[in-house]
């Protein structure tokens, strides 16, 4: 392995160039994490000598992305509504069609919508890293999130992730199957982004074989967890509260069915033009 910054990304670049779709920018981003530094400063000094733990972790890094390994769980981080999350293979990673869901749900309750709801209590079904349920406490600094999810290791993850964005005073976080731990029935709204893939569907490699089945497949149709989801869901909205979920390729007809007895129910397309938001009202 070379010794300056430039050569060893010259033939990380070339390794990576098999398997990634963008290995220019993989093999920079791994080694300006392992430095500290931002890719602009690592690309305009590149004759910054490395030394021999640094160029061992860069090894080790690069061991790692050539077997699929997400960057995610090489760096331990990806960004989310703007803000930097901590993820870890106990969780799913956040995509960007995700902030969607966040997205709509503040057009609905948000300043924006000149909601008439002033301690919004919201309920996140499924949190995962947390970052859908931080994203809100966040931009609606005077709401209250209860973040559910089945799993210890990853409510820990989302526990971090919000003491990190300082609003875990107000994300409460509760070991629960789907709405199992909640007690109440006065929320303004329930968002969630479900398991909602079928079993048999492949996915890619980084993907299946990185990332946690449980966050990812719901069943022999994928469409398990918002039959249990959707009638648990009616019982804990207030009168004219919202139900927004994230919805797989080609599940929007399925979605329909069973949102058929709530009002105002509509879907939201992402950037390629794929319902990828289904929004309701009890």
């Amino acid at each position: 392995m070379p010794a300056s910054a430039g050569q060893a990304l010259q033939v990380a670049r070339s390794r990576l160039a098999a398997t990634s779709q963008n290995p220019r920018r993989d093999a920079e981003v791994l080694l300006a994490h392992i430095l500290g530094c931002g890719q602009t400063a690592l690309l305009t000094h590149p004759e910054r000598p490395l030394s021999l733990p640094e160029l061992a972790r860069y090894e080790s890094f690069l061991t790692r992305r050539l077997a699929s390994e997400p960057m995610q769980y090489i760096t331990g981080a990806q960004e989310f509504f703007g803000l930097l999350f901590e993820v870890t293979p106990d969780v799913l990673i956040p995509r960007p069609e995700t902030e969607q869901l966040v997205e709509a749900l503040l057009e609905r309750i948000g300043p924006q919508a000149n909601a008439r709801i002033v301690n919004t209590r919201i309920l996140d079904v499924g949190t995962g890293s947390g970052a859908i349920a931080v994203a809100l406490a966040h931009t609606l600094p005077q709401s209250q999130v209860t973040a559910l999810d089945l799993s210890l290791a990853a409510l820990e993850v989302a526990r971090r992730n919000a003491e990190r964005h300082g609003v875990s005073e107000r994300v409460r976080f509760l070991h629960s199957d789907l709405l199992e731990a909640v007690d109440s029935a006065d929320f303004d709204a329930v968002v969630s982004n479900p398991p909602y893939v079928a079993d048999a569907e492949v996915l890619e490699r980084q993907v299946s074989d990185y990332e946690p089945h449980s966050a990812l497949y719901a069943g022999p149709t994928g469409l398990e967890v918002y039959e249990r989801l959707i009638p648990q869901v009616r019982k804990v909205l207030k009168p004219e509260g919202w139900l927004l979920l994230e919805v797989g390729f080609g599940q929007s007809p399925a979605l329909l069915r069973l949102l058929s007895d709530w009002t105002d129910v509509s879907f939201q397309n992402d950037l390629q033009g794929i319902p990828r938001v289904a929004v309701a009202r009890r």
